[in-house]
């Protein structure tokens, strides 16, 4: 594990570090950058701020031209890290530049990708990923949303859910089921949908925490060209899967949940002399510390030249537990009182409010703890597989 920059990510550093000096404002609370929210509350911000980073070439770093900067991955690590130390609008476009994009650029045509990329780089068009739906939990083969051949055209209708920022997007990759007859994982097709096209209805699903990021979207007899098609007929699945491996691009950007850091600041300002206090903040900053381990050994691999490999998914399970853990331990601290808003406790306690509200959340969004075990199991251990008797049954055979 090499925890130093080489002379050339150093000087990539430096210049980034250097861009953005003079061109935002550098954050003063030295914590975690905090929770994307993309409620499209600072969307105009957004729109201003990604064209700015384009014309730079800080968007779609790792793409290569003539659509992006034809950069390294270490490249986007790096220039993530230097960002989030800068009051900078984001949210809103890393679920379409960090996935879905990648995904027309992988297995779309040279129609689409003159028609896209440059859009979506330069915030002029935004996407979502319509993969989760109500009955299917962590297993998004069993989707039931159906795609009915028409001509030249496919006729969708079903419904997807947990849809970040499907209201504000103007295009998403939909993946649909359109044989039935085979088994759930091989009879699958991605497309391109456009998000006002007659048929889509977009619903917003307001959390607690205030916000409304996430949507229901239903689609009634949705007219889509096949050539708005994203791969072969039928290889949905294999097109999805690329769409998801790129999550591991992502190293090292953290859920900005309560850190060891915030927790140790909160025990001193709230705690006793206690030995179990003690412990339990020696707990969290092991866990932290490991967890940026872990994140160095993913960055050393992109660096490398190579990609991280499925043990990422230990990242995930420790943080998003950890964050949730950290948030009560901060509530426990405070006694009855830690039950109060930031409003009432002050500004200080806005990160343990965000936590607790989102961190329960993380647990289950892009792989729920128990499938990230399942991973951490099978591919990383090399422990037997769970059964999955119905792997090779067609879908329109299995019960539901």
């Amino acid at each position: 594990m090499d925890f130093n920059d080489s002379p050339e990510e150093a000087t990539y550093r430096a210049k980034a570090r250097a861009w953005l000096e003079a061109h935002a404002r550098r954050r003063t609370d030295g914590g975690a950058r905090g929770m994307a929210v993309a409620d499209g509350s600072n969307l105009g911000e957004a729109k201003a701020w990604q064209a700015l980073k384009a014309d730079a070439g800080y968007a779609g770093i790792t793409i290569q031209a003539p659509y992006g900067a034809g950069g390294t991955p270490i490249e986007a690590v790096i220039y993530r890290q230097e960002e989030g130390q800068f009051e900078v609008p984001f949210g809103v476009y890393e679920i379409g530049l960090g996935m879905a994009i990648p995904t027309v650029i992988a297995h779309g045509s040279d129609a689409h990708r003159d028609r896209y990329v440059r859009k979506a780089l330069r915030g002029e068009e935004i996407w979502c990923q319509l993969f989760s739906e109500p009955a299917g939990g962590s297993d998004l083969a069993a989707l039931r949303t159906k795609g009915v051949r028409d001509g030249d055209d496919w006729l969708v209708t079903g419904q997807k859910v947990w849809t970040s920022g499907a209201h504000y997007a103007d295009y998403g990759i939909l993946l649909v089921r359109t044989d039935p007859s085979r088994p759930k994982h091989k009879g699958l097709t991605m497309f391109i949908v456009d998000m006002k096209a007659p048929g889509v209805e977009v619903r917003p699903i307001r959390t607690m925490a205030g916000s409304a990021e996430f949507n229901e979207v239903f689609f009634d007899n949705v007219r889509i060209p096949d050539s708005d098609r994203l791969g072969e007929a039928g290889n949905g699945w294999n097109v999805a899967i690329s769409t998801l491996m790129t999550e591991r691009m992502q190293a090292g950007m953290g859920f900005g949940f309560v850190s060891a850091h915030d927790v140790l600041r909160l025990a001193r300002r709230y705690g006793q002399d206690d030995a179990l206090i003690t412990q339990r903040v020696a707990d969290f900053w092991i866990n932290d510390q490991a967890l940026k381990l872990l994140s160095y050994r993913a960055q050393t691999s992109l660096s490398q030249g190579g990609f991280p490999g499925p043990e990422q998914a230990v990242n995930k399970a420790i943080e998003a537990a950890q964050g949730q853990q950290a948030a009560y331990f901060c509530m426990d601290l405070l006694g009855a009182e830690g039950a109060l808003a930031a409003a009432e406790v002050g500004e200080h306690w806005a990160g343990v409010e965000t936590s607790w509200m989102w961190a329960s959340a993380m647990r289950i969004a892009g792989g729920s703890d128990e499938i990230l075990r399942n991973i951490i199991a099978e591919r990383v251990l090399g422990l037997p597989g769970d059964p999955r008797p119905d792997r090779n049954t067609p879908f329109n055979e299995l019960k539901h």
